[in-house]
């Protein structure tokens, strides 16, 4: 009987045994998913407790249009709820707390501009629409700074999308206009947030661990503390068919045979790689270590395999793809009442906030609560990040980076401008815990075509590369759909199923879509 080994195990990973088990009728018992950490989920991390913090590297929004992600969904189980699928638990969430933002940007004052308006010179929408228009084959190795005059970045519009999406501005060109043209439809909603989901609970436990439990009733196998270091390769033929896996663990190094029928699914690189987490007293630092095995082992296979990639495109340069996150644990309403009095909505309607004139570029999200299976009443959580960790702060002089997390939180709360008492009261009731990532939009370095290899490489007979750095056409990286579009990719073409994952929605083919988004950009 044929195996089936994952290399890694987040999401794409864990959607691509689903889709094995569901779609190609494979047993569990012949699905393995070797991962060198200890935890599953790869960058769906989300754990701690109310009394020491809750913590977490990132926060995942959804929308209806991620079609592959919530087909995958369709088949599992919610964890709160046996009798409804996740996507059904997650259109429960979303029609409960409907997001409907009235403060989606802050001055330094403290004051609310209108985010409604966005600002466009005649030469800006000239430079946005030529981009979304330009073939993709003329922006290789193009920053998004390549195709803008310096106004285009002071707009309302290029704050808020990048501040949801995290782009900036030295990164890609192509990334960029891919973004546009997927998430054109949320052009005319983009200062309220409408249509934009999250899951009942934190991504872990929403859909990590529901995901894990299925798979685990269902015989597959997880090995943990495994690290792959390479993958031989059989010789004297321009096929590409992997012959043996190389691992080390705690028993040491072993030598995993691939027969011919055999199906190996990577996972290259990785967005938390490295991450490190600090504490209300310690700053995390960045790590520039690069010790990680997603990115070593795929370093090592595209060597004299350019149909492998390049991974030194987008770990090369931890100043472009570096930021650093921080989640808020509270044990004290004061805070969630002074924010529903500030931003006119309640915990987990309001959607993201960005004071646009801070030195970090600060953005928070207030959840709606609880956000963890196991918080009490009493305790909230909330998150936020910011994108420029290298800058000193503005209330505090010191790079977000070298900063502790009640120095993040001091900052954050002088944006917000709250008396000095609800400060101090806010500020002795929360736990804050910092994350830097130095890869975590790696993805959205400045790349070129070739520069991330195709999910099932042309002459590949039982190799599959998953996850945010192989190649689909069309889809945007930095989304949980983008990964389980790959799962499905990988699945259907190694395996010859007769069946291809559901279509990239494409926005720019609906009349109306367009005029709404035409009508944004003379706001």
């Amino acid at each position: 009987m044929a195996t089936h080994t994952f290399v890694g195990s987040g999401i794409a990973s864990l959607a691509g045994a689903v889709i094995l088990i569901r779609d190609a009728a494979v047993e569990g018992k012949d699905i393995t998913i070797l991962e060198e950490s200890h935890q599953t989920g790869g960058a769906f991390d989300a754990h701690g407790d109310a009394e020491n913090g809750y913590f977490m590297s990132g926060s995942r929004m959804f929308e209806a249009k991620y079609l592959c992600t919530f087909d995958l969904l369709d088949s599992i189980p919610s964890a709160t709820d046996p009798t409804m699928s996740v996507t059904q638990e997650t259109n429960r969430a979303a029609a409960k707390w409907p997001w409907d933002a009235k403060v989606r940007l802050v001055s330094r004052d403290g004051s609310i501009p209108d985010a409604h308006t966005m600002g466009f010179t005649e030469r800006d929408r000239i430079d946005l629409t030529k981009l979304i228009a330009e073939p993709e084959s003329l922006l290789d190795d193009k920053r998004i700074t390549d195709c803008f005059e310096r106004h285009f970045f002071e707009t309302n519009f290029w704050m808020e999308w990048c501040t949801l999406f995290a782009f900036e501005s030295w990164h890609s060109a192509i990334e960029f206009r891919r973004y546009l043209r997927r998430f054109v439809h949320h052009f005319s909603t983009i200062d309220v947030q409408h249509d934009i989901y999250r899951t009942v609970y934190n991504q872990y436990d929403g859909i990590i661990a529901p995901i894990v439990t299925w798979l685990k009733a269902r015989g597959v196998q997880f090995r943990y503390g495994v690290r792959v270091e390479d993958l031989g390769f059989a010789s004297g033929s321009d096929a590409i068919t992997v012959t043996s896996i190389t691992t080390r663990g705690a028993d040491g190094t072993a030598i995993i045979p691939v027969a011919p029928d055999d199906r190996v699914f990577v996972t290259n690189g990785s967005m938390t790689a490295d991450k490190v987490f600090g504490s209300m007293t310690k700053a995390p630092g960045l790590n520039p270590s690069n010790h990680s095995g997603a990115w070593n082992l795929w370093e090592k296979l595209a060597q004299g395999r350019p149909a492998f990639g390049n991974p030194a495109a987008f770990n090369g340069n931890l100043a472009e793809s570096s930021w650093i996150s921080y989640t808020v644990t509270v044990k004290d309403p004061l805070f969630l009442q002074l924010m529903e009095r500030f931003s006119g909505s309640a915990a987990g309607t309001g959607g993201l906030i960005t004071f646009k004139d801070s030195s970090w570029l600060i953005t928070i999200s207030i959840y709606h609560q609880p956000f963890f299976p196991n918080q009490p009443e009493s305790v909230a959580v909330w998150w936020g990040y910011g994108l420029f960790h290298d800058r000193p702060g503005d209330f505090v002089k010191k790079p977000m980076v070298e900063c502790t997390g009640a120095e993040i939180l001091e900052e954050v709360l002088g944006h917000l401008n709250f008396v000095a008492a609800d400060q101090a009261a806010v500020v002795a009731a929360s736990i804050c815990i910092p994350c830097a990532m130095p890869y975590i939009t790696s993805q959205f370095m400045m790349r070129k075509l070739g520069d991330r290899p195709k999910v099932v490489p042309d002459g590949s007979t039982n190799l599959a590369f998953l996850g945010q750095y192989a190649e689909q056409p069309d889809d945007v990286v930095f989304t949980v759909e983008y990964s389980v579009r790959c799962a499905m990719t990988a699945v259907y073409t190694l395996l010859k199923i007769d069946k291809t994952p559901p279509p990239v929605y494409k926005g720019l083919h609906s009349p109306k879509v367009i005029v709404d988004a035409i009508r944004t950009l003379h706001r």
